[in-house]
């Protein structure tokens, strides 16, 4: 485990998948990150090479199949932590024969954790080091605690966007792929206010959103968590029911569509990465 701090925050993360495992807010002592039970096992993974579920759980490349879990391989692998100092933390998964074997690119995938100014920065950065295009999605899946203190309710809070939205939600199938169909998600100007019965059908998937930030509030008092995400364009929101914690989860790319198996090059939102390229992103979390 690797600690990084400053005057506002102290933070936590573990090798296992670069996972953040702690976010710690100094001034009240309020731990703001899902400490994982029973009821949810994670924290904070991040989700690479692919994002939510494929058809039959396998991935498509050049017609032959390799079996891949959802959210792909980083979040039960060990990664190597390459360089750290009091506010940094750099952690690399590089290809070897294990994932050769379900994900046939050679990849170098970087978590690269900073505190800067009044925000934690998390940046994901692919180098492409086969002879070849690689293609991959990437992203978060961050859980807060809600409520942030003892004696409230979690229908207290709301999640506030940065820009007012008519949003629809991407509905998934039973296997936790797109099923094709859409609903859509009543919000209060732009906030869209939590309650136990939200996640019953799954996650909330938008797609097209102006929003780049969203804030987790609450109508009691004025603390606040955002998570600013200008490098996606897919955004999940999804809770265990009746756990205590809420995710918000900035996607480069997304589940397959329910009966729709295409090679990875084909998949909706995946990312070219060309020969001897790097691609980089990153999102920020701030109180």
């Amino acid at each position: 485990m690797t600690i990084i701090e400053n005057d506002l925050y102290k933070i936590a993360i573990r090798n296992q998948g670069g996972e953040l495992i702690s976010f710690i807010n100094k001034e009240t002592g309020t731990e703001h990150l899902w400490q994982a039970n029973p009821q949810w096992q994670w924290h904070a993974p991040n989700l690479f090479p692919i994002i939510g579920a494929l058809v039959n759980n396998e991935l498509m490349v050049n017609g032959r199949s390799y079996p891949m879990a959802r959210h792909g391989f980083n979040r039960q692998s060990e990664l190597l932590l390459i360089s750290s100092d009091s506010q940094s933390a750099k952690y690399s998964l590089p290809y070897c024969e294990k994932t050769l074997a379900v994900y046939p690119y050679k990849f170098d995938f970087q978590i690269h954790y900073d505190l800067i100014d009044t925000a934690l920065r998390i940046t994901y950065k692919v180098i492409n080091l086969d002879k070849k295009d690689i293609y991959f999605s990437v992203g978060g899946h961050p859980a807060f605690n809600v409520p942030f203190n003892k004696g409230e309710s979690y229908e207290d809070y709301y999640l506030e966007f940065d820009v007012k939205e008519k949003l629809e939600t991407h509905l998934l199938s039973a296997e936790g792929t797109l099923s094709g169909k859409t609903a859509p998600v009543a919000l209060d100007g732009n906030k869209l206010h939590l309650t136990r019965d939200m996640f019953n059908n799954d996650a909330l998937i938008f797609k097209n959103m102006r929003s780049r930030m969203v804030t987790i509030k609450s109508t009691k008092h004025d603390q606040s968590l955002s998570v600013e995400f200008p490098h996606f364009n897919y955004l999940g929101i999804w809770a265990k029911p009746g756990a205590d914690f809420v995710c918000i989860e900035p996607w480069a790319g997304v589940a397959d569509t329910a009966g729709k198996q295409v090679d990875i090059s084909q998949k909706e939102g995946i990312q070219t990465l060309h020969i001897g390229h790097v691609f980089e992103a990153a999102y920020y979390i701030s109180l």
